[in-house]
């Protein structure tokens, strides 16, 4: 196990040697290491490799300085200029949020961006200011569209999240793929082989090799509504934000070229439609209903979205973080690479879980 905040510092200690600032970094890694304890290490530390090397290409800016290049009230639309996705996407959704407080409403498109890890991160945080928070971002192609054989559509993931009184926040963050991709680079990461229903080789035929898979096609969820969904996830996040859509967009594992994707963050402020405290009441009684309904043989309790990630991560910031032993050797290496000793920093002695 590792202390979750010293895996944040070290995180954080190789972006600054890398000329992040100190806060963007500290953001960043707080970002990848929430992402393991909530119990998706798809996109966890497992992925800052791949961010410094992108740092290191020149690709992704060390200093993110965005732009408003519209700003009209309510809406305003970001050029991100190649800066690093968290905190991009921070400053948006802050932004949305002032915005909300002022209009009831705030939307803020972000055009030239790069991967910005889970979208609940972000989800949650407007959440927790008041705002019923939405966010739809794109990515590099996964899947083909429906009856096709080339990918040109992405997985674009997307989120929502409400405030939900003395609760947790709910909060729903999926891609429209059968699974994300990244959860095909954990398990090769861990060695362990896939379902057979979560991708097809290069030939058309399903497979388990999660090495095999990462270049092949991923399947939708639910058939054709999961490309539809997709796709008209980028309409909203490369095409309307001015970004690049389809097989514009390159993936964060891509060392060596710009993302172009797009991201489009919504902020609604509750107490514009109706009082706090009775959205609070409403919301917890649609919990309370929903967690009331008689259990199915097997199973021991329902949850709402969000609820089990929340639990996780609670749960985690007091035992600490378990890494595949794939993933600890990258960051060994990377520490390395920085002048940055993984097991100082991290107080880490033993071998990882899985």
């Amino acid at each position: 196990m590792i202390d979750a905040g010293q895996l944040t510092d070290f995180g954080a200690e190789v972006l600054t040697s890398l000329d992040v600032p100190a806060d963007d970094a500290h953001l960043v890694a707080d970002s990848l290491v929430t992402a393991d304890l909530c119990g998706h290490p798809s996109h966890g530390m497992l992925r800052l490799p791949w961010y410094v090397a992108r740092l290191r290409s020149g690709v992704m800016q060390p200093i993110t300085a965005p732009e408003l290049v519209v700003d009209i009230g309510a809406l305003a639309v970001m050029d991100a200029h190649q800066g690093v996705g968290q905190v991009v996407t921070d400053r948006a959704c802050t932004e949305a949020v002032a915005r909300a407080e002022e209009h009831g409403v705030g939307v803020v498109a972000v055009r030239n961006s790069n991967h910005f890890g889970t979208a609940a991160y972000w989800t949650r945080r407007m959440a927790q200011a008041g705002c019923v928070g939405i966010l739809t971002t794109n990515g590099s192609p996964a899947m083909a569209p429906w009856g096709g054989t080339r990918k040109t559509v992405g997985a674009n993931p997307w989120s929502v999240a409400a405030p939900a009184g003395t609760r947790d926040p709910v909060v729903l963050d999926i891609a429209n793929t059968g699974v994300a991709r990244g959860k095909i680079y954990a398990a090769a990461q861990r060695g362990e082989p896939i379902p057979d229903t979560w991708a097809i080789d290069e030939n058309g035929v399903p497979t388990t090799d999660p090495k095999v898979a990462v270049h092949g096609l991923l399947a939708p969820m639910g058939g054709h509504k999961g490309y539809g969904i997709s796709f008209i996830m980028d309409v909203l996040s490369g095409v309307l934000t001015g970004s690049g859509y389809a097989e514009q967009v390159v993936g964060p594992y891509v060392p060596d070229q710009q993302s172009n994707c797009g991201h489009l963050v919504l902020a609604l402020r509750v107490d514009a439609f109706l009082p706090a405290e009775q959205f609070a009441v409403r919301m917890e009684d649609l919990i309370q209903t929903t967690k009331s309904v008689p259990l199915a043989d097997g199973t021991r309790e329902i949850f709402y979205p969000g609820e089990i990630e929340a639990r996780a991560e609670r749960a985690g910031r007091l035992r600490g973080v378990d890494l595949p032993a794939q993933t600890l050797s990258d960051l060994r290496e990377l520490g390395d690479s920085c002048g940055l000793s993984f097991d100082e920093l991290t107080g880490h002695t033993g071998t990882a879980v899985g």
